[in-house]
């Protein structure tokens, strides 16, 4: 019998329907589960008590036939998502024991679908990363080991935690933000599918910001079918979001009809970069076959503006950051330092609370929004980023999706990166150009690298249009075929 951590959202909903075994036992598998994958430190607070008591309340439902769309799912929830009465961090020490007295939006929601919190996964401080190395409460490693190397690996970051538990099953799925690649970027680092929906697509309400205009709530799963699941009980307009699209929800897993005949898949020039690695580039025209073989109709489209993407986000982002990490004063919530006045215990809890990476990007963002600097930088920046959405509007044109690799690399080394951050930044050399014109984007493990580690592949789609994403992917996960597992697994 398989167990029942191996099984998919589908499968296990299946299951629930069945009465193969109940929520309570799912979720007992998965506490057990969760204890033993302590080792990778995906988790940053669990709640074993809270996800028992859940899992008793879907069981009622299911009996009763009120089940939602989740029930019954015991989930991970990235700790950037406010959860009342649960300790909620941001991975900075800043938060210190901060217990929030109401529920996000998108945890609220998959709440009433009935799915069950584990508890909160780590992930660097403030999202502020691409290899969750950053958290005050240490790093997160990744499930995968090199062939022959016992090196531990980072998971990508900034939803590292979140990642590595779908990836090592302490989770049947996840959620993550994506501001810059942070739910795509993991997903292929750890060999499971991210899904970052349009801005928009899903509220921003109680999600600790990092930047206000990027920042975008989506599912990490094991399959493109548990993502389709999980964005439809995420998703939905919520009033209290000013940047949330007053738009209905689709039957997301209604989108996988298993065909892509006719779509026109495009492969924009400009991601094929000087010193590129070899088996990137092998993937992704692995990837183009895969489809072409599927009955799409490839493309070669052209996104000139991409080579100023990475430098336009890393002057918008922390000029955001900046803005957003004001609030932290020690005044009202989490840690305070004291000191002699107002201002010297400002600056003693800001000192002490935020790690390096965070404090390199509020001075970056206060610098860029500094008086003589703004014009400079910040209002370029925002210049570049609506030809970037120009961009992407012309190639729409000429094509339905966009296919490119996910990553610049697999996972690396815990450390080999640490002290460059610019080669840090690089990581998300594919992701940001999405994420700034907003786009809905997903990440699908295509293959192994030749140390036997997880590659993927991305697919981009036109704003709110997340099942043409869905479709393709399914589809390319299909002709992929990818069923390998992480060592931790074995």
């Amino acid at each position: 019998m398989t167990k029942l951590t191996d099984l998919t959202i589908a499968q296990a909903r299946d299951g629930l329907r069945a009465k193969e075994f109940s929520a309570v036992e799912l979720t007992d598998a998965y506490i057990a589960a969760v204890e033993s994958s302590r080792p990778l430190n995906a988790f940053i607070t669990e709640t074993p008590e809270i996800a028992r008591d859940m899992a008793k309340k879907s069981d009622a439902r299911i009996a009763d036939g009120s089940a939602g769309a989740m029930e019954g799912m015991p989930i991970g929830m990235k700790d950037l998502f406010c959860t009342e009465g649960t300790l909620t961090t941001a991975a900075s020490h800043i938060l210190d024991g901060f217990k929030p007295q109401y529920e996000s939006t998108i945890s609220k929601n998959l709440w009433d679908a009935g799915a069950v919190m584990l508890g909160k996964m780590n992930l660097d401080e403030f999202a502020m990363g691409s290899a969750n190395i950053t958290s005050y409460y240490g790093n997160v490693v990744n499930p995968w080991k090199r062939e022959g190397d016992d090196t531990d690996l980072v998971p990508g970051g900034s939803s590292g935690g979140s990642s590595a538990a779908v990836a090592a099953h302490s989770v049947i799925a996840a959620t993550g933000t994506d501001t810059g690649g942070s739910i795509r970027q993991p997903a292929a680092f750890t060999g499971i599918v991210g899904f970052k929906p349009t801005y928009g697509r899903c509220s921003r309400w109680g999600v600790v910001a990092f930047a206000s205009s990027l920042d975008q709530a989506g599912p990490m799963t094991r399959d493109v079918r548990d993502s389709a699941i999980m964005l439809g009980a995420m998703a939905g307009h919520d009033p209290k979001d000013s940047t949330s699209a007053d738009i209905a929800v689709p039957d997301f897993e209604a989108a996988l009809t298993g065909d892509v005949k006719g779509l026109r898949i495009g492969i924009p020039k400009e991601y094929r970069m000087d010193g590129m690695p070899a088996e990137i580039e092998k993937i992704w025209d692995q990837g183009i076959a895969w489809l072409k073989d599927a009955g799409a109709e490839i493309v070669e489209v052209s996104l000139p503006h991409t080579k100023y993407a990475l430098p336009a986000y890393y002057i918008i982002a922390p000029a955001e950051a900046s803005s957003n990490l004001a609030r932290y004063d020690g005044v009202r919530y989490g840690l305070r330092e004291e000191g002699k006045d107002l201002i010297e215990m400002y600056e003693n809890t800001r000192a002490a609370g935020f790690g390096a990476e965070v404090k390199r990007r509020v001075l970056i963002g206060t610098y860029v929004l500094s008086a003589g600097y703004y014009d400079a930088y910040y209002l370029k920046a925002q210049r570049v980023r609506s030809r970037i959405v120009d961009d992407f509007k012309k190639a729409w044109n000429s094509c339905d999706l966009l296919l490119t690799p996910a990553t610049p690399s697999a996972a690396f080394g815990a450390g080999e990166n640490q002290d460059d951050p610019l080669a840090m930044y690089l990581n998300d050399v594919f992701t940001v150009p999405a994420s700034l014109a907003g786009l809905p984007g997903i990440a699908v493990p295509a293959g192994l690298d030749s140390k036997g580690l997880p590659l993927g592949l991305q697919l981009l789609g036109r704003p709110f249009d997340e099942e043409t994403v869905l479709r393709g992917a399914h589809v390319l996960e299909q002709q992929a075929g990818f069923n390998a597992k992480p060592q931790f697994l074995a």
